[in-house]
């Protein structure tokens, strides 16, 4: 099970008094809890974050960005079981494009973290981001994607050319495209027979690591 195998949510606390800072190891994460006026609690950066998603897929076009919004899927909790973030806790943020050649163009796609906004109303900046995915999956015209489209939610790009090449009109579409942008991607569609996707299952490729440290008002 997937807990089982995930300790990130599990941290150590140091508590820092003065000029006396005992610190209490547990891997692979530290954070730390400062007792002063503020009480703050600091989780460093590179501290990797579980989280979850309503649909067990997204699917993107290359070069695609998406706003999406996860969740995260356990609480975090210190050595002494006071939650950090409580799970649930809403991740916001954005699928993006990822440049890995540029003599061939070949893109990956990560996803982007911009704020945590509990449960309460709070939002809290956070900077981090996921590992970049590049690996991808091929829907011809004609052929059988109900392995790929089941659970899954489409970005708009994506989700017009599936549509054109499958047929399939009640395809689940993330973002819609309006104005110009759908009279460009319509000109596309008609020179489609196949098409390159990213499927993305949030809750094996799209765990955030932080890039910075992770300030917290603690109540």
């Amino acid at each position: 099970m997937r807990w089982q195998s995930r300790t990130a949510a599990l941290m150590a606390i140091a508590i820092t008094t003065g000029a006396v800072t005992p610190l209490f190891t547990f891997t692979p994460a530290q954070a730390q809890f400062n007792i002063n006026q503020s009480r703050t609690i600091t989780i460093p950066a590179n501290v990797t974050l579980p989280v979850t998603y309503e649909k067990e897929k997204v699917i993107l076009s290359p070069g695609e960005r998406l706003p999406l919004t996860l969740r995260i899927a356990n609480d975090v909790i210190d050595s002494n079981r006071n939650v950090l973030i409580p799970a649930n806790t809403e991740v916001v943020g954005r699928l993006e494009p990822v440049n890995l050649n540029s003599s061939n163009n070949k893109k990956g796609v990560r996803f982007v973290a911009q704020e945590l906004v509990f449960s309460s109303g709070r939002r809290q900046q956070i900077n981090a981001n996921s590992q970049t995915i590049s690996q991808t999956e091929r829907i011809s015209k004609g052929s059988d994607t109900g392995r790929i489209l089941t659970d899954a939610a489409i970005g708009a790009g994506a989700a017009s050319v599936i549509s054109l090449l499958t047929g399939n009109k009640k395809i689940e579409v993330l973002e819609p495209v309006g104005g110009a942008a759908a009279g460009a991607l319509a000109s596309i569609l008609l020179r489609k027979k196949q098409l390159d996707v990213f499927v993305l299952r949030p809750e094996d490729d799209l765990d955030i690591t932080l890039r910075s440290s992770l300030v917290l008002t603690r109540n």
